[in-house]
């Protein structure tokens, strides 16, 4: 499942192919970001996640897990900000009394794990004009809480109320959008329709980001 959203320009016979960042097929206009994320295939390849030609997370970079996968950047000037992994169904694991106390509390619909803590706390601090980008690796929702979903929904999710047990997930969105952003795509785990044994479709997206003005 691929989402392109900018305009295709050929390339005569004979000539040298063009390089395109992040792979696309065509420019982006000016005052664009340039990007391209894909979700990771079942539990054995890792995501990616490519913008302005430069890849800030895969396999290759090691910086990718389980779970959510984010990286985040200045929507004015594209400079990557932070990326962070977090784990949807191991959550971690919070050690001593605090460990205990906090097995028995819950948060919406999820235990209160450590990973969904510091998700908690990395959503609530994003600020505004930030650009937050997402791919989930074998199982991004287990874990999460209606909490988690509604800061999700306010940096422009649409989708994430649907995500479930090994959903694949990939999202564009920003602090402060307006309205829904149009950079999402989900695939649903069905046993019924699943292209890999137990795990849907990998989806990838890619397109041209508006830069926020200063």
């Amino acid at each position: 499942m691929v989402i392109q959203t900018s305009l295709h320009i050929g390339v005569s016979a004979g000539s040298v192919p063009k390089h395109f960042k992040c792979g696309l097929i065509s420019t982006c206009p000016l005052n664009h970001f340039v990007f391209r994320v894909v979700s990771g295939a079942a539990s054995v390849v890792g995501p990616s996640i490519c913008f302005e030609d430069t890849i800030l997370m895969n396999s290759v970079k090691n910086n990718v897990g389980r779970g959510l996968n984010i990286a985040l950047l200045n929507g004015v000037t594209g400079t990557l900000l932070d990326t962070q992994t977090f784990d949807m169904w191991g959550g971690g694991q919070t050690c001593g009394v605090l460990g205990i106390l906090l097995s028995h509390i819950h948060v919406g619909t999820s235990l209160f794990h450590k990973d969904v803590l510091h998700l908690l706390r990395f959503l609530r601090l994003i600020q505004d004009g930030t650009v937050i980008i997402v791919a989930t690796f074998d199982d991004g929702a287990t874990k999460m809480s209606d909490e988690i979903r509604a800061l999700f929904v306010s940096l422009g999710s649409s989708s994430i109320g649907q995500l479930a047990f090994r959903d694949n997930w990939v999202f564009v969105g920003a602090k402060g959008i307006q309205g829904k952003s149009p950079f999402e795509q989900l695939a649903k785990h069905n046993k019924n329709t699943n292209k890999y044994d137990g795990w849907p479709e990998v989806v990838e997206m890619s397109g041209c980001l508006p830069a926020r003005k200063d």
